[in-house]
């Protein structure tokens, strides 16, 4: 097996997916290679499966931080209409947007990607006996999942169909809907899961393995279990009945990776992990290889030249501001690049959580650097008073290696699934299945790696009412399970903010809206007349717990006959 995907993103796009889209719904392959003779190996096999990874960073350099955006955390610095990631954050979208447009071509396309890899190298000459070929098709439907689940997540019905493209009336398909998607998601995580391996000390998260494909299944049945627009308009959930069914199956995930014993958390601890991120450090113990442990699945960026290849964005866009360096073309080695600091983080968030959790300096930054001509350098500025100018923390120039190949550009991974996350899905399945003590148990394990206190009976009034955090009047705490959601809601921002989980979480909850009001009325940056954080003053319930299918899409797909999401 490839070990890290890193220069592979650097030609593979270009060597084996020359495409051109008609529609979504259509890619035409033009490789070396034509399809009676490119599935004759397991090396050409795997090339092509390497290319349906070549689109994830497409989607997650950019558009998709705009798609986590605005939750109740963080959202898009200025308020003026840009038909990009403001419009999205700001709840101001239309059927144009172009970031939207982007995300719906870019996650047709990988679906494209691995309904062709899966049908060719399954009628491989020897795919029953030929574990490899079996394993590649696993990746492949991991993959499909994975970009599956998001079509759900972002749009709800759509058009839908797991065998690839052969000829132009196929590319037109009507909604399908998101149920019958959802069971293909099972379904293709459940093979997957039997048909690739556990990661180990000399896995890299870059590629998937089983842990990535049974942590998925875990977010995908909880977000099953929870609220979802309908196309009437209505926000329903599954009868109790399935939706024990759901939480049963994630507490069924839970145990593998118990039993498996591998994935834990970062034995550096919570800052150390995030520093690691950043800097793209290798594990002390296996040079080379990038930590897998609590590191499930990552995005892989990479780019020679800064122009080409995977191009990421992670901790400029999203980290906190660096002024661009003035220094000579020659001098880019000693120097930071620059970083746009395009969101902002809500700057209540840093008086939530305790003292002694370490999370809250990594979320919240609280300074940004400026060029000083005469130091010749960047110079720390501190920005304590100016809470419209905090960023999110998670990921930051100054934490990466000195050097840049372009001034806005990363080679910083995205990490999608992580073992944190695993730990807290499974206390709300637990939770929810009436064993709230085991939840406590799991939450517990998350705070105490931060540092946070312990929650229990006696101290939950004092960490998490008023005036510690925000009263959640739209979260009934008058028992111990209600208790444990209350918790959770505020765990898991705690723990996961600006990872894009966070809206979805809201919206499985049914609390998007309130939670967007509730902040919008509290925070100080919308305590003058210019407000920076509208979420919550434009959010329509009914509408935007969902993005508009493009109107490019809507056009030329006559099987949607001309109707889009609701209210859109």
């Amino acid at each position: 097996m490839i070990k890290s995907l890193k220069i592979f993103l650097m030609g593979v796009g270009t060597l084996l997916w020359m495409t051109a889209c008609q529609d979504a719904l259509t890619e035409h392959p033009d490789s070396y290679y034509e399809k009676e003779d490119f599935f004759t190996s397991e090396a050409k096999a795997e090339m092509g499966v390497i290319g349906i990874y070549n689109v994830l960073p497409t989607l997650y350099g950019d558009s998709e931080m705009a798609f986590g955006a605005s939750d109740d955390t963080y959202y898009a610095s200025g308020t003026n209409t840009d038909n990009a990631r403001r419009d999205i954050a700001h709840y101001m979208l239309s059927t144009t947007n172009k970031y939207v447009e982007a995300v719906w071509q870019a996650t047709y396309q990988g679906i494209e990607r691995a309904n062709y890899m899966i049908e060719g190298i399954q009628e491989m000459q020897g795919f029953a006996e030929n574990e490899k070929l079996q394993s590649l098709v696993a990746e492949a439907k991991f993959l499909r999942a994975f970009l599956s689940f998001n079509l759900v997540k972002y749009w709800g019905d759509v058009p839908y169909k797991t065998t690839s493209t052969g000829s132009y009336e196929e590319a037109y398909q009507p909604r399908t809907s998101r149920e019958v998607i959802y069971d293909q998601i099972v379904d293709d995580l459940d093979d997957a899961k039997e048909n690739m391996s556990w990661a180990n000390e000399a896995s890299s998260p870059e590629r998937a393995t089983q842990g990535a494909a049974r942590a998925l299944l875990m977010r995908v049945l909880l977000q099953r279990a929870g609220y979802s627009l309908q196309m009437d308009g209505t926000m329903t959930r599954p009868e109790e009945e399935l939706r024990q069914t759901y939480f049963a199956k994630v507490i069924d995930e839970w145990e593998a990776f118990q039993e498996n014993g591998y994935h834990d958390f970062y034995e550096g601890g919570y800052e150390a992990l995030f520093k690691s991120f950043s800097a793209g450090e290798l594990k002390s113990f296996s040079a080379g290889e990038l930590h897998s442990k609590e590191s499930i699945f990552e995005v892989a960026f990479y780019t020679v030249d800064g122009r080409t290849g995977a191009r990421g964005y992670w901790g400029t866009y999203n980290g906190p501001l660096v002024a661009a360096p003035g220094i000579e073309a020659t001098e880019t080695d000693k120097f930071m690049g620059r970083a746009n600091a395009l969101f902002r983080v809500i700057p209540e968030w840093r008086d939530f959580f305790e003292e002694s959790d370490v999370r809250r300096d990594v979320m919240i930054c609280t300074y940004q650097y400026d060029w000083d001509k005469t130091l010749y350098n960047h110079v720390k500025k501190d920005n304590i008073r100016n809470k419209k100018n905090w960023y999110p923390g998670k990921w930051r120039r100054e934490w990466m290696p000195l050097g840049y190949k372009d001034p806005n550009i990363t080679d910083v991974n995205y990490c999608s699934l992580r073992y944190a996350d695993v730990v807290l899905m499974a206390a709300e399945a637990y939770n929810e299945t009436g064993e709230t003590a085991q939840a406590w148990k799991l939450l517990n394990r998350v705070r105490q790696r931060a540092g946070a206190t312990k929650i229990t009976s006696a101290n939950y009034a004092s960490l998490m009412k008023s005036p510690k955090v925000y009263d959640l009047p739209f979260i009934e705490d008058g028992d111990e399970a209600g208790r444990f959601r209350t918790a959770l809601y505020w765990e898991r921002g705690f723990e996961l903010a600006f990872e894009l989980q966070r809206r979805f979480d809201l919206l499985r909850w049914g609390v998007l809206g309130d939670a967007l009001q509730l902040m919008a009325s509290k925070t100080v940056v919308n305590q003058s007349a210019e407000k920076s954080f509208l979420a919550g003053y434009n959010f329509v319930s009914g509408k935007h717990e969902l993005f508009p299918i493009p109107l490019d899409e809507i056009q030329v797909n006559y099987c949607l006959e001309n109707k889009n999401n609701p209210n859109y």
